[in-house]
């Protein structure tokens, strides 16, 4: 009968209106709800039934069902926050988190998210977040041919997404490598050590490393100190001294002397014998004791263009002891070009010059650096370092074309320089090493980078989050708590770092908040609402019209 199609054609219509309230409900409870996203049911008619009409068959409709409910994967707006763990994806990506001890994957987009006592970063459930670990960017410095330099500028991510956890809130301590210092040199400066058989090498002449000061303040004319740390993070002064070599005839050019010294108390150097004895250098046994390398700067017009470095060979105790000139030969260079010594702070064996197998090398960086490292690496004229290139040889005082140079030298933009400004000054200095750090704070970068931030000044990269998205996102269920689970419609999840595939940036200090639109959704309440009072008129018109057929039995 028609009326009982009609009853339950409003039926549908009552039953699929408060359905719709209930998802509109759901979306305005939570309009505050950190990285909610709000769905959207859509309708659509019954089957028809066939009825025999003039015109041949028409159809009548017998009401109405739910098509689908979508979740609207928009983006929510952001809001500040001074948790610098909150954050906030800009694009398509989720964040993975899992059930500690499982292998369970979540997805969620509120990024609320904090460290627990244990270390890992969770989320309000106690759930981690998932990330890769970075690989630690280093710069080793090694003897040219014997080893490369390893690190980069770029976050590189090793192994599978695993769980972020700071597991250990120190930085540890890294030893220098680089010194880099930039001077001035006042080309009007006068000589405070002077020596007829080595001009050179005169500072190093009058420097006694058994006195309880090494070399007196009128036996120079320049001198810089920077703090170096050995492997353990240990602080120790590092001191360059500069004095201008008096020269006859040196055809326009001049030449100073530079020598790179520790307190000799530090200096745990040791020199093989002949015999296979080992000779202490350092804490004061030897003159040389604190000496780390000597050599010359050439300047033209100012300009520095030329450079020899010296350090002790490892058996420099055979012959004459490790103050004797003949014992001190051109240094090794470094992978980088740039001549390197060792101060051996901790004593350790084999590790006493630049060519021992456990030897911390440091490259000393005046401005200049070689390019052309084959053979030596350094270029000796005619007549120049007879004795197997030893500083003894360079005993001639005025030809500045017979001192050792760098092979292909190249000059930095910033680079030791000599011009009279009304004295000597250090216009630049820096050395890579650090003593160890406590964990201060955590940033998160646009790639989505966790760095911390350490007490030491280290700014080091520990994990890079990793994003999920979808090939079908609306097939994911909801699971509740802001959480989703794949499924089989949804597709497995496509992961990769922020800011790559689609997978959007992060934003730290930064939540999500709730997609959903109040307007939009009161407007949608208004017309279920009165969807659902038509719905209920034809109810009760049709009881009406039932009404009107029992009463035609009286």
């Amino acid at each position: 009968m028609g009326l009982g199609s009609s009853l339950y054609a409003g039926i549908t219509g009552l039953t699929v209106h408060s359905e719709r309230m209930t998802v509109i409900g759901n979306n305005l409870a939570n309009v505050n709800t950190v990285g909610f996203k709000g769905t959207t049911m859509q309708f659509e008619d019954l089957m028809s039934q066939d009825f025999a009409t003039v015109n041949g068959i028409g159809q009548v409709g017998r009401g109405v069902r739910i098509s689908t409910i979508y979740s609207d994967f928009g983006q929510g707006s952001f809001e500040s926050s001074t948790e610098a763990t909150d954050m906030a994806i800009s694009g398509d990506g989720m964040f993975i988190v899992s059930p500690k001890g499982t292998d369970a994957r979540l997805y969620t987009r509120a990024g609320n998210f904090r460290f627990d006592n244990d270390g890992y970063l969770v989320d309000p459930h106690g759930y981690v977040v998932q990330g890769w670990e970075v690989e630690q960017a280093t710069t080793t410095v090694s003897a040219a041919g014997t080893a490369t330099p390893t690190g980069s500028g770029s976050t590189r991510i090793v192994g599978t997404p695993t769980d972020i956890r700071l597991d250990n809130f120190q930085s540890a301590p890294r030893a220098t490598t680089t010194m880099t210092v930039v001077t001035n040199l006042d080309p009007t400066a006068t000589s405070k050590s002077n020596s007829t058989d080595h001009p050179y090498f005169a500072m190093f002449e009058n420097w006694n490393g058994a006195a309880e000061k090494p070399l007196d303040n009128n036996r120079f004319a320049y001198s810089t100190t920077m703090k170096v740390f050995d492997d353990i993070g240990t602080a120790h002064n590092v001191t360059v001294y500069f004095d201008p070599v008096t020269l006859s005839n040196a055809g326009g050019d001049t030449v100073w002397e530079f020598m790179v010294t520790v307190n000799p108390q530090v200096d745990k150097r040791t020199l093989s014998g002949a015999d296979g004895s080992l000779t202490p250098i350092g804490k004061g046994l030897t003159s040389a004791a604190g000496v780390l390398m000597i050599g010359t700067l050439t300047f033209s017009t100012g300009q520095l263009t030329g450079m020899s470095a010296f350090t002790l060979k490892s058996n420099g105790g055979s012959t004459g002891g490790p103050k004797d000139l003949r014992n001190w030969t051109l240094a090794d260079f470094s992978t980088g070009g740039y001549p390197v010594f060792t101060a051996n702070f901790l004593g350790k064996s084999n590790a006493s010059s630049t060519g021992d197998d456990n030897a911390t090398l440091i490259q000393m960086d005046f401005g200049m650096s070689n390019k052309d490292l084959g053979s030596t690496g350094w270029t000796v004229p005619v007549g120049g370092l007879p004795d197997n290139a030893a500083a003894a040889s360079l005993s001639y005082t005025t030809n500045t074309s017979r001192l050792p140079n760098f092979r292909d030298p190249s000059i930095s933009a910033l680079a030791t320089q000599s011009y009279n400004t009304g004295g000597s000054s250090t216009l630049f200095q820096s050395q890579n090493g650090y003593s160890a750090g406590i964990l201060q704070n955590i940033s998160v970068s646009r790639e989505g980078v966790l760095t911390g931030h350490y007490s030491n000044g280290q700014v080091l990269e520990l994990y890079a989050l990793t994003l999920a998205t979808f090939t079908n996102k609306h097939g994911l269920r909801r699971e509740g708590g802001n959480l989703f689970s794949e499924t089989r419609e949804s597709g497995p999840a496509l992961t990769g770092q922020a800011g790559s595939s689609g997978k959007g940036t992060v934003d730290g200090n930064a939540l999500e908040l709730s997609n959903v639109d109040m307007a939009t959704e009161f407007v949608r309440m208004i017309t279920t609402q009165r969807g659902f009072q038509a719905n209920t008129k034809v109810i009760t018109t049709v009881d009406s019209m039932l009404g009107e057929v029992i009463a035609m039995k009286r």
